[in-house]
């Protein structure tokens, strides 16, 4: 990530303020929004920043859901979710080659039980084709079992929705953040917004952890801080709750006896319901759960959490292959108090809001980044598109994708891609060292994790999680203990301690 070069400027009036950087546009939030957004702004001749509080980008939401790119059949009618999710998904068609995506156009199925879920299918399907989704299809219980043969013969059927996809959200967000980066926007991690500034009624910039940013415009993607960001400048007119869903999930061994796609059961008033997924990268997962907190930080997961997600899934497949899972997460929603996506200007001027974005918010990111960047386009009239603009993303080589042949070349040209770091996943020393060195590269074990997959397999980084902190030591030039698993606490080693003479 970038280091902010500290200097003290000249900003005028604001004498009695002080400032390290001067900027068009500050975009506070480095989930797929934040990024997404900071990408859109890139389009254009303007000097945008992206400041994210934790190590490495999409931490948050993003970090911790299901991974579904949604059809859009779902969000009421006329809402921002629908609006935006559908929009998003003709979106990442596009995209996913301009930026090397990882996506999975796999399709959709709302699974009913009984006949009174076949009527709430039907509803969905009439909402589905008035917000604009295309092909969606109800399936009787033969059609249903063809496509997904390990469901419960007992069902009734289903509504297909053949637009819906899987993705890597992290890679997702990533890709938005170093197309941004090559197209001159910056980002900066370890970074906390503590204030936005104002003056009268506008914005004048943000006070953050590693000095004070001069802006003209602040984009207030925080997640489930967005509240609170937003009352630092005294705006009150929204407020943030966050919702825990909790997962399992299941070795790639255990696929077969799963599901091939994304099965949803028939959703309720809250949820989507706890549904049986897979992923890009082989594994298969089941959940989530909805339960609300109050406590943003907790994502801790409970027994009883456990067996609902468990006994969900029961309603829909006969046997689950439990002894095959290898973890257990959760993630928190950030829920608006309005039940819909937030994309307004604020009450102070300077001010806009990409906030309250659940489900199907990495569905819509793209979309919801385009709505936010018209807003600020009404408001600064000499917005101006840059006629460089650099839309591809070159995507990093898999080691275990490539041919042997390519395989072999990139051995002869790097030792480092011959030695396997991370056997569950054959993840290579020049895959971590790759990583740790690409535009907003990892900082972390877990960055490691999420942009190779080392650690991310059966043992859950047992044996490679030592060997990817000693190559992030060396290649940070760093010590050991300030190797980082996660957060800003999360070191791997601590020194020890000597015992004194009276221990």
């Amino acid at each position: 990530m970038l280091e902010l070069g500290f200097r003290e400027i000249d900003v005028g009036g604001y004498d009695s303020m002080k400032f390290i950087r001067e900027m068009d546009v500050v975009v506070i939030g480095g989930g797929v929004t934040g990024t997404a957004i900071l990408r859109e702004l890139s389009k254009y001749v303007l000097n945008c920043v992206l400041v994210e509080k934790e190590p490495d980008l999409a931490l948050g939401t993003t970090k911790a859901n299901s991974a579904i790119i949604h059809s859009g059949f779902d969000a009421p009618y006329g809402s921002n979710k629908a609006l935006t999710n559908v929009r998003g998904n003709r979106l990442y068609h596009e995209l996913q080659d301009q930026l090397g995506l990882d996506i999975k156009w796999l399709g959709s199925l709302v699974v009913a039980v009984n006949d009174e879920e076949m009527n709430t299918l039907r509803d969905l399907l009439a909402r589905g084709i008035k917000n604009g989704v295309k092909n969606l299809e109800l399936l009787d219980r033969e059609a249903t079992l063809a496509k997904e043969p390990n469901l419960k013969k007992e069902i009734k059927g289903a509504l297909w929705a053949p637009t819906a996809g899987v993705c890597w959200p992290f890679g997702v967000a990533l890709s938005f953040a170093r197309c941004a980066v090559q197209n001159g926007a910056e980002v900066i991690t370890n970074c906390t917004v503590k204030k936005i500034l104002t003056e009268g009624d506008r914005v004048i910039g943000v006070e953050t952890s590693l000095g004070n940013i001069k802006a003209k415009y602040v984009i207030n993607a925080a997640g489930l801080t967005a509240d609170t960001v937003a009352r630092t400048a005294g705006d009150n007119s929204f407020t943030i709750h966050p919702r825990k869903g909790e997962y399992i999930l299941f070795d790639k061994t255990a696929s077969e006896s799963l599901v091939n796609g994304i099965v949803f059961p028939t959703p309720t008033k809250t949820s989507k319901g706890i549904l049986i997924c897979t992923t890009v990268h082989g594994n298969t997962f089941i959940g989530p759960n909805a339960q609300d907190q109050e406590d943003k930080m907790d994502k801790s997961t409970t027994s009883m959490g456990m067996n609902e997600i468990i006994s969900s899934s029961q309603k829909l497949i006969d046997k689950l292959p439990l002894g095959k899972a290898i973890t257990e997460f959760s993630g928190l929603r950030a829920v608006s108090d309005t039940g819909d996506f937030i994309i307004k200007e604020g009450t102070v001027k300077g001010l806009i809001h990409a906030a309250g974005i659940q489900s199907p918010g990495l569905s819509a990111a793209p979309a919801i980044a385009e709505e936010v960047v018209e807003l600020l386009r009404d408001i600064e009239n000499n917005m101006v598109l840059k006629s460089n603009f650099k839309a591809i993303v070159p995507k990093r080589k898999v080691f275990t994708d490539l041919k042997k042949e390519e395989q072999s070349k990139l051995c002869s040209e790097n030792k480092l891609y011959g030695r396997i770091i991370c056997r569950c996943e054959t993840v290579t020393e020049g895959e971590i060292v790759d990583a740790i060195h690409e535009t907003c590269g990892a900082r972390t074990l877990d960055g490691v994790k999420r942009r190779t997959r080392a650690g991310m397999g059966r043992c859950q980084g047992g044996f490679c999680g030592p060997k990817v902190t000693q190559i992030l030591a060396r290649e940070l030039n760093i010590p050991i203990t300030e190797v980082l698993k996660e957060g800003v606490a999360s070191a791997m080693f601590y020194e020890k301690e000597t015992a004194g003479e009276d221990a």
